[in-house]
């Protein structure tokens, strides 16, 4: 089955990043596999990007068969391994701001105001600091080692 957009100026072979809401809603619904996977490609490059949210709106509009949910576990599990990348940043930045500092453990958490215990968390990515946390860290380790950065 060749899969054709009605009342659209593109192809179903354009980038899908080009496809307005109606052509992803006509790709779940009468697309096959091939547009799925192009849909979740670009959903795990971008979860929160256009085709994502295109998705999404797709499905508020219409829940076909088998394919909502598909697309649904798509965009979670991409939004999943993207903050858990996220969280890994974060952990190794307070890693690095403690390592700049030059400071023990305990003098950093105590410098920017929390325990020893909380800041463990931080550097396993456990837990998130706040961003005015993070830019407390940051201010601590490059006025403590201003020649590092």
């Amino acid at each position: 089955m060749t899969l054709r957009f009605r009342n659209l100026d593109l192809s179903p072979d354009a980038p899908v990043e080009q496809w307005p809401v109606e052509g992803v809603l006509a790709a779940l619904e009468r697309g096959t596999l091939k547009h799925w996977r192009k849909l979740d490609r670009a959903i795990q490059d971008d979860p929160w990007g256009p085709v994502a949210r295109r998705v999404e709106s797709a499905l508020e509009a219409n829940r076909p068969y088998g394919v909502a949910e598909l697309m649904e576990r798509s965009i979670a599990r991409a939004r999943a391994r993207a903050e858990q990348s996220e969280r890994e940043q974060v952990a190794q930045q307070v890693r690095h701001c403690l390592a700049q500092s030059g400071l023990t453990a305990r003098e950093f958490a105590e410098c920017i105001g929390t325990s020893p215990s909380r800041l463990s968390t931080y550097q396993s990515g456990k837990v998130i600091p706040s961003a005015s946390l993070l830019l407390r860290m940051q201010h601590l380790a490059q006025t403590r080692n201003p020649t590092q950065t």
